[in-house]
């Protein structure tokens, strides 16, 4: 097994309008960072129900960072909505044993390089701590 496989994964979520063109801008300053990461462009992470999250650990993710417009996004009602999301995930989380900490939700906007790059590092610390998702479970 290569050291990559060993890595905990990061699946990103990133909205088509703003953090996905804030991760293409990351890129194209040549601004480097942690490559256990996986990019999903997406139109509206609240179109993602809670058991999506779940399936993601349970498949070997070990973190998501929802990286949305905020209350900027296009689509009316959305971000509310999505926090709610969140809220009704954080509860299902806990009683898998996850610690919801692994799900975490930003705003990164089309310009936010430094932004993307940091919320991918401090990702990566808070997964070096917790280790593999379900180890919450033998922890406690």
């Amino acid at each position: 097994m290569s050291a990559q496989e060993n890595q905990a994964k990061i699946l990103i979520l990133a909205t088509e309008d703003c953090a996905y063109p804030g991760a293409n801008a990351t890129g194209q300053a040549h601004m480097s960072y942690p490559d256990n990461t996986y990019i999903l462009k997406v139109r509206a992470p609240v179109m993602f129900p809670e058991k999506f999250y779940l399936d993601c650990f349970k498949k070997g993710i070990y973190g998501i960072i929802i990286m949305s417009c905020g209350v900027e996004c296009a689509y009316e009602g959305a971000y509310p909505a999505l926090a709610a999301r969140m809220e009704k995930l954080y509860p299902m989380m806990r009683e898998e044993g996850l610690d919801p900490r692994r799900v975490r939700l930003t705003g990164v906007c089309t310009v936010c390089s430094k932004a993307f790059v940091k919320e991918v590092k401090q990702m990566n610390q808070l997964l070096e701590e917790l280790g593999a998702p379900g180890s919450e479970k033998k922890a406690a």
